[in-house]
């Protein structure tokens, strides 16, 4: 895939969990180049700025992708780190970093195989965006992480209200499931970038759960 070639329309619009599938097997060994690279993506390196104030590991990547965000973590002393994606191929390329302990492949909006507490925090990049990851696969991410740990995402701020992530942060809140929340505007791609969706915003989200 040339670097003209690729276009976050195609992402934004994914519909299906095949859609995702296919797009993501088809951008996988160019990824890092073709969009990370090209359209500058800040966003891995503010979310592990964010959680590497406040945690440790082990911590869960939640779409983990070719492993942005790891290397970031890793870059600040954080390990260890496990990874969880929908994509086999992303995580191949993800596998053959050495980034991480282990690697899942997996749906977040599908329930997780794995332990109750089993991680001090949870980590996000990029996964919810439109066309990806909406606000049903938090509690899940609850469920795996101990009480006290801590959170970081980033969010779309086009779906931040409109999927509903809003509103379920704050009945989170009010129920007494998390505590500290808050929420930082951010630009997603640097100067460098090109391209209608250049200057796209979103949100670091940070959170404990109690």
């Amino acid at each position: 895939m040339a670097e003209n070639d690729f276009d976050l329309n195609d992402a934004y619009g994914l519909r299906s969990r095949e859609d995702i599938l296919r797009y993501y097997r088809t951008l996988a060994p160019n990824y890092d180049d073709d969009f990370a690279k090209a359209m500058d993506f800040r966003v891995p390196e503010l979310i592990a700025e964010a959680y590497a104030a406040e945690a440790v590991g082990p911590v869960l990547d939640v779409g983990a992708g070719t492993g942005l965000l790891a290397a970031e973590l890793r870059q600040r002393g954080v390990a260890p780190i496990d990874g969880i994606d929908i994509s086999p191929e992303m995580i191949a390329i993800a596998r053959g970093k050495g980034l991480y302990r282990k690697l899942h492949q997996a749906d977040v909006t599908q329930p997780l195989n794995l332990p109750d507490s089993s991680y001090v925090g949870c980590v996000s990049s990029g996964t919810f965006t439109f066309g990806h990851v909406g606000p049903e696969a938090i509690d899940a991410l609850l469920r795996v992480t101990e009480s006290g740990g801590f959170f970081a995402f980033s969010i779309h701020s086009g779906v931040y209200a409109a999927a509903g992530f809003a509103a379920r942060f704050c009945a989170l809140e009010e129920d007494g499931w998390i505590t500290a929340f808050r929420a930082a505007d951010i630009a997603f791609y640097g100067p460098s970038a090109t391209g209608p969706h250049s200057q796209d915003r979103g949100f670091v989200v940070t959170f404990r759960k109690v």
